[in-house]
């Protein structure tokens, strides 16, 4: 069981920063504005959440969740939704089919820490923030990220690897990883 609440806060904080005339920046995540990557991590997170809790119901469409007035509070609460969700221990057992790709559930968190962890390096990147996080949570993320993206289900999700210098920090090797250039 990994704690993604570092990582969940972490996000929240660089989201209250972003300002509106940065919605339409471009970010490291090559297709996305940062717009786009905040819809995106909206639903992933409401996505992962449902999932940790096995709530198989619908979810609503958050396509444009940034253009929701208040979206910085309401995408807020779905972040830290999602660390709740994943703190219980029963969320990190069996497994789950998503998309119609079953995979076990601790894979399934593991995947939701590394998009918090990656997108919120974009976002912060595209709007000029610092990004830090501890130690453990940054492990825990490159641990997931160095095994599983080589060897993904469905490797057009992630650019092709960047190389970094050896002495990089993780969080640099983890979006390298990713195919972004750290």
């Amino acid at each position: 069981m990994i704690d993604l609440k570092p990582a969940c806060h972490r996000m929240v904080e660089v989201l209250h920063r972003v300002t509106d005339d940065q919605l339409t920046s471009s970010s490291p995540c090559a297709e996305y504005t940062v717009a786009d990557l905040i819809d995106h991590v909206d639903l992933v997170s409401r996505g992962s959440a449902a999932l940790a809790r096995r709530d198989s119901g619908e979810l609503p469409d958050t396509e444009d969740a940034h253009s929701s007035p208040g979206w910085r509070d309401s995408v807020a609460q779905h972040v830290l939704a999602l660390g709740e969700a994943w703190d219980e221990p029963a969320a990190w057992q069996g497994s789950t089919d998503v998309a119609g790709l079953e995979l076990p559930n601790e894979v399934w968190g593991k995947i939701a820490l590394t998009e918090l962890v990656v997108h919120g390096w974009d976002i912060a990147k595209a709007t000029g923030q610092p990004f830090d996080l501890p130690e453990h949570t940054v492990r825990a993320c490159f641990d997931h990220v160095a095994e599983f993206v080589p060897a993904a289900p469905i490797p057009a999700l992630w650019g092709a690897p960047v190389t970094v210098a050896p002495d990089a920090t993780l969080l640099d090797q983890i979006v390298a990883i990713t195919g972004r250039v750290p």
